[in-house]
């Protein structure tokens, strides 16, 4: 019906009914999916099952949004080994992108307002999820140890290191947290480069336009090859930079040596 709809309306009409359907679908399945999911995560103490529910559901809200997902690289990486994912950041679209299509159940890092919202906030408590107040410093602090303490349980994390989207694409500085956490934690950091998302949902716009993202998975950069987290801030820009158009790098990478 979409496509039949796609012959007679205009880009923007399209992208507000694909959004609404996105939306629509999203908020009537999450409630019901809570529903399935909790009770089994509390008989079983695992929260694998409401992890696999909730990624069935940002696939499919993606779809319904016309989002495409192509990806490349993923034979960098083990599908059973633990990671930090680090990735630019340019769009909501970034998160539920890159996270479907990790390997593994994955953790992430929430502001903390989040974990006030009723059965929102309690799923994510119940997946592991790290909630994190940027404004104080002793509490970042305090997140990135219960991060390394998450990826002790085998599971991933998945951070934007830039901390914020980028309102124009470009490649923002990086903040120290992830890499502190990844210094400390010894665990692999993987760069992900994802492309053409800012074109899909425009900072500042509620809209969803269809049209296809671009993951890229770059080789594991292990912390214990780099003397100090500095090291390893320029290890990860250098992976993720180059894959970027060069208007998007960042200015001194495309100077010549």
């Amino acid at each position: 019906m979409l496509r039949l709809y796609n012959c007679h309306m205009s880009a923007s009409a399209l992208a507000v009914v694909r959004t609404a359907l996105a939306m629509l679908f999203t908020g009537i399945i999450t409630p019901l999916g809570a529903l399935i999911g909790f009770p089994a995560t509390w008989i079983t103490g695992n929260a694998d099952f409401l992890y696999a529910i909730a990624m069935w559901i940002a696939r499919n809200g993606l779809r319904l949004a016309g989002v495409d997902v192509k990806v490349k690289g993923m034979e960098n990486i083990d599908p059973a080994g633990t990671y930090i994912f680090m990735c630019n950041h340019v769009s909501n679209l970034d998160p539920p992108v890159l996270i479907t299509r990790l390997p593994r159940r994955t953790s992430v890092l929430v502001k903390k307002e989040l974990f006030r919202v009723p059965i929102l906030g309690h799923a994510m408590r119940l997946g592991d999820l790290v909630s994190v107040d940027r404004s104080d410093r002793d509490a970042a602090v305090d997140s990135m140890h219960k991060a390394e303490d998450v990826m002790k349980k085998g599971l991933s994390m998945m951070v934007f290191p830039e901390g914020t989207r980028s309102r124009d694409g470009r490649l923002l500085p990086f903040k120290k947290g992830p890499f502190y956490l990844a210094m400390d934690s010894g665990v692999p950091v993987v760069p992900v480069t994802i492309l053409g998302s800012e074109d899909l949902m425009i900072k500042g716009s509620p809209l969803i336009r269809s049209g296809t993202v671009e993951l890229v998975f770059h080789p594991p950069l292990l912390p214990t090859d780099f003397g100090d987290k500095e090291q390893l801030i320029a290890a990860v820009r250098k992976e993720i930079a180059p894959t970027l158009p060069p208007s998007l790098r960042e200015a001194d990478l495309d100077a010549p040596a």
